[in-house]
């Protein structure tokens, strides 16, 4: 969506084109403007309102996104939101999630995309948030995207226009990094 923007080798010395990405969900609320068809209760979180699933890739540059209501499970909004990171991004291999995806997904996505699913599993003993390798780009990319006022809480009416405000959000994050870069 936005990473092939980014001029090849001014992000981290990577590849122009990603070839691994990393998918995972949050939980945002929602204003009294969105109706009741595209909201719903995320029992695990408590909270009414909308899911953002997006893909991003190594660096955390959003490479897709997808908004549904608060109650669709995370591997459920995984099958579109792959499908969609496939058909723009043919490069990618490889898929980091955590264990909201594993089960069929993981099958699903190899026969039918030819993509490799891997879950990152939790560390055993595990109680409060820890960085997990590979995962820790997506969660910096929530907190980039909750920077900006207007994706703190889903105003919009529409799920498609709230996906838009979080594509501006990363269109201004990336316009800053590219500004601040030096030319070696």
């Amino acid at each position: 969506m936005l990473a092939p923007h980014v001029p090849a080798g001014t992000v981290q010395g990577r590849d122009r084109q990603p070839t691994a990405a990393i998918v995972d969900s949050q939980t945002v609320r929602a204003a009294e403007t969105v109706g009741r068809t595209s909201r719903g209760y995320d029992a695990g979180k408590k909270t009414n309102g909308r899911k953002r699933h997006i893909a991003v890739d190594t660096c955390g540059l959003l490479l897709a996104i997808l908004i549904t209501g608060g109650n669709i499970q995370d591997r459920d909004a995984a099958r579109p939101l792959l499908w969609a990171l496939r058909a723009t991004f043919p490069t990618i291999t490889l898929v980091w999630a955590d264990s909201g995806y594993a089960g069929k997904l993981v099958d699903w996505a190899t026969e039918c995309l030819a993509l490799t699913v891997q879950i990152v599993a939790k560390l055993a003993g595990q109680t409060t948030f820890v960085v997990l390798p590979r995962r820790w780009c997506v969660e910096r990319t929530f907190s980039w995207i909750n920077r900006c006022r207007r994706t703190v809480r889903d105003y919009e009416r529409r799920p498609d226009h709230h996906a838009a405000m979080v594509q501006w959000a990363m269109i201004i994050l990336m316009a800053r990094l590219l500004a601040h870069h030096q030319p070696t």
